[in-house]
């Protein structure tokens, strides 16, 4: 009886491994029965149907005609109120973000180089002697003008610059809660700047637009360099080549710069999406030439030229300033008069300084 028990026993585990290492088997099989499928070409028609249903996707035309700009129903009056997602935003994004970003930051970077490496090599741009007598250059309407444009012009530059890369070096720098604070204060400032910034800018260029006409002997001071290249000072009138040819630049410029910024201030302007993201890569680009620009002026009138800063000022030039950057005006106020000779120009710095 224990025998047989035993052998019924057995023959039970026998069964059960049997039956695990079946389906196993089975089990490990049964996915190798698809490919079995395919290379025989059972499941071939059945897949072809269904790609072929799949082949347009009805999402996918959809979001298609909707960057299309394929205009529908809105109840929200306005200009393209109809257009639920204009596709020329992301070729706007791109441009602005890439190209215009890239080399605007580009030259102002370049230009702050050259300037540094003009002083550090060259050092200022000292006077050759100074007389202790003055004349007078500006009047109290003209620097109190030029000092209105150009401060308005740094707050206008610095907001401008925040807005353009604040997401790429201000948030770094501030965090997100920083830069939106700073945004929120920084996007209403240019805003209510531009128009009487646009007023001082108009009023300056008119002003001077008659002492900036090119004549025949700035040719000579541009080919010198202001005096870089060569021997002496070249001559010049009441502005030298180099000045003129920052004053067309700026008049260029602030023209762009302006008639951009009119309609970006005011998008109710008959004009569509596509208008303002052309306007704004102008107002970018101007802007960001402007302030390369203007970066030469600031230096060459500060630190860079020994003379130019004091006259801003209180509108009073040295007259040796004026004979070396200015010979033709000078003789021009002087009526005429030859300039004086080097031991006066000596005299009069020692007298001036014991003075």
């Amino acid at each position: 009886m224990r025998e047989q028990k035993t052998s019924k026993q057995r023959g039970r585990r026998k069964a059960i491994l049997v039956t695990v290492a079946v389906s196993l088997m089975v089990s490990m099989a049964l996915p190798l029965t698809g490919y079995i499928a395919h290379e025989t070409g059972l499941i071939h028609t059945a897949q072809a149907q269904e790609s072929d249903e799949e082949a347009v996707n009805p999402r996918a035309e959809y979001w298609r005609a909707v960057r299309g700009g394929t205009e529908g129903y809105s109840a929200v009056s306005g200009q393209e109120t109809g257009v639920l997602i204009q596709n020329g935003g992301q070729n706007w994004r791109a441009v602005r973000n890439g190209p215009v970003s890239f080399y605007g930051g580009s030259l102002i970077i370049a230009v702050l180089l050259v300037l540094a490496a003009k002083h550090i090599v060259r050092g200022r741009d000292k006077l050759e002697s100074r007389t202790g007598r003055t004349i007078t250059r500006w009047s109290a309407f003209e620097r109190v003008m030029h000092w209105y444009v150009a401060i308005s012009f740094i707050i206008l530059a610095i907001t401008g610059l925040s807005l353009i890369f604040g997401r790429a070096v201000l948030i770094p720098i501030m965090g997100k809660e920083g830069f939106a604070a700073w945004a929120a204060l920084a996007k209403p400032v240019h805003d209510y700047l531009a128009l009487p910034f646009a007023a001082g800018l108009t009023l300056l260029m008119l002003m001077w637009i008659g002492k900036n006409v090119p004549k025949s002997y700035d040719f000579q001071w541009l080919k010198s360099l202001g005096g870089a290249i060569g021997e002496g000072h070249p001559p010049a009138g009441f502005f030298n080549a180099g000045e003129k040819v920052f004053y067309w630049l700026i008049f260029v410029g602030g023209v762009a710069m302006t008639l951009s910024g009119v309609y970006l201030l005011f998008p109710n302007l008959e004009t569509v999406r596509e208008s303002m993201q052309f306007w704004h890569i102008v107002h970018s680009s101007s802007g960001l030439f402007l302030i390369a620009v203007a970066l030469g002026h600031i230096y060459l009138g500060s630190i860079g030229t020994e003379g130019v800063l004091e006259g801003m000022v209180s509108g009073e030039i040295d007259e040796g300033f004026a004979r070396q950057h200015h010979s033709l005006w000078y003789e021009e106020v002087k009526g005429g008069a030859a300039p004086a000779a080097e031991g006066e120009a000596a005299q009069g710095t020692s007298s001036a300084a014991t003075t």
